[in-house]
């Protein structure tokens, strides 16, 4: 017996047309006309769209951070992520002081075994550069962690020096791996802070002020740099603003290999939030901070144009009572992280109905693209027969609520309280799986499973 979608429209990264989707024992089986067979269940999309499941390539479930822990854990957030049409993520896992690779990655299956309802991968945080730390990658890679995630910002915590990250890109070009830069100039901000702090300004809005643009544009044109000298692609997390996306496109004139991501708070929200009154624009104090809204306009573009190839989250949620609440009359001890892993796609489809997207690229930037990026294509982010059957039936007419008593993600507030877009799941499959109908959650914990990712290849 299998699962037959009929009446709908399937939508790809490049193509959507009118055709059945057949689903048997996990995976697509098959996609064309007239696939029902005596015994098969079907299921009537009523013309609807049928697209990939979403692919979340940064997620921080179950983080500590800065004295607290991420609200989220694989639980609670992977739930949240299928309720908003995302069926497979990728968390980072990021090793404790005196933890080696090894031993961090283990922590990290322990945190999920069980208890994700979906698919997940792991990416490696790399916060030094010993000398055995190319061998400790090398043993990650070889079990299908195969991107790894360095910082030049955050000095005597997580940052690595020029040298070190040049390093960890000569031995990605050789090895096939992937490395990932939180790019900011973290020497040059930690002055700024201390200028900031002496003058008495710590206030949230004062934590966007320690943070600007052209520290990350800095830092961006010279990793990008490095990777022009190791000839290894290289891939920006949550890029913000126009300093950092025309890095991304000169380098990639002169031949680099460089690929960015974006993020939905750095496409709808702005630095005003923060200078909300009574300590509320705590709620959105994040790094790379949200910038003005001058630089919106030029990342959607990046998105259309294809110089940002991804939109993910960086969902690293944290209660604004209790735990944001830490910061109170000091903006350096606000837990930085913003919830997004439920809202994702339908804050992305809204570009589509604003006309900024097609619906092809939508897709693309939601499931296709991530997939590729980092090792889950063609098992992820298609609808092709034998890919996963990880597949949503998508209502582009829905009216989504983003109020945070609707939602799903274990966390006090919404980025977005009140607001109401357009687009949203139906359904949603996981494995072949009913897993979200509506507003009735059918998984359950322990349904998703480890993915060893293959090693990068150019999308």
């Amino acid at each position: 017996m299998g699962t037959v979608i009929v009446n709908g429209t399937l939508v790809t990264a490049s193509e959507t047309f009118p055709a059945e989707l057949r689903m048997e024992d996990g995976r697509i089986a098959a996609v064309g006309c007239n696939l029902a067979r005596p015994g098969d269940e079907v299921v009537d999309a009523g013309g609807l769209l049928v697209m990939p499941g979403g692919v979340d390539v940064h997620t921080h479930l179950d983080l500590p951070s800065m004295g607290t822990v991420a609200s989220d854990d694989f639980e609670s957030g992977t739930l949240a992520a299928v309720f908003g049409g995302t069926t497979s993520i990728v968390d980072f896992v990021t090793p404790a002081k005196g933890k080696t690779l090894t031993e961090s990655l283990e922590l990290w299956r322990q945190k999920a075994e069980g208890r994700a309802v979906i698919d997940y991968g792991l990416h490696m945080s790399v916060t030094e550069m010993a000398a055995d730390t190319l061998e400790q990658m090398e043993a990650v890679f070889e079990q299908g962690v195969t991107s790894f995630k360095v910082f030049t910002a955050y000095p005597g915590v997580l940052m690595l020096d020029d040298a070190a990250i040049l390093r960890a890109l000569r031995w990605s070009a050789k090895r096939g791996a992937l490395i990932q830069v939180h790019a900011e100039n973290g020497l040059a901000i930690a002055e700024l802070v201390a200028s900031l702090a002496a003058e008495g300004k710590l206030e949230p809005r004062h934590h966007a002020a320690s943070r600007p643009s052209v520290l990350e544009g800095e830092a961006s044109a010279r990793v990008l740099a490095l990777a022009e000298v190791a000839g290894a692609p290289v891939y920006l997390v949550h890029l913000t603003c126009r300093e950092a996306l025309e890095a991304v496109r000169s380098a990639r004139v002169r031949g680099v290999r460089a690929f960015a991501e974006t993020c939905p708070q750095y496409l709808y929200l702005s630095d005003d939030k923060l200078a909300l009154p009574d300590f509320e624009g705590a709620k959105f104090v994040c790094s790379p901070p949200l910038r003005d809204n001058s630089h919106a306009p030029a990342l959607w573009q990046g998105l259309c144009l294809g110089d940002l190839q991804v939109v993910a989250t960086d969902h690293c949620p944290f209660n604004f009572k209790g735990q944001k609440e830490a910061g109170r009359g000091d903006f350096r001890k606000i837990p930085n992280g913003l919830p997004g892993i439920e809202t994702r796609l339908t804050l992305v489809h809204q570009g589509v109905v604003e006309g900024r997207l097609s619906i092809n690229r939508f897709v693309d930037v939601v499931a296709t693209a991530p997939a590729k990026m980092f090792g889950l294509h063609p098992r992820k982010g298609v609808l092709a027969p034998g890919a996963d059957a990880d597949v949503v039936i998508w209502d582009p007419q829905k009216r989504v609520d983003l109020s945070a008593a609707r939602l799903h993600m274990r966390v006090d507030y919404s980025l977005y309280e009140g607001q109401v877009f357009t687009g949203g799941p139906a359904k949603v499959f996981v494995g072949g799986r009913l897993t979200v109908d509506g507003d009735r959650f059918l998984g359950k914990a322990g349904d998703g499973r480890f993915l060893r990712r293959r090693a990068f290849v150019d999308p």
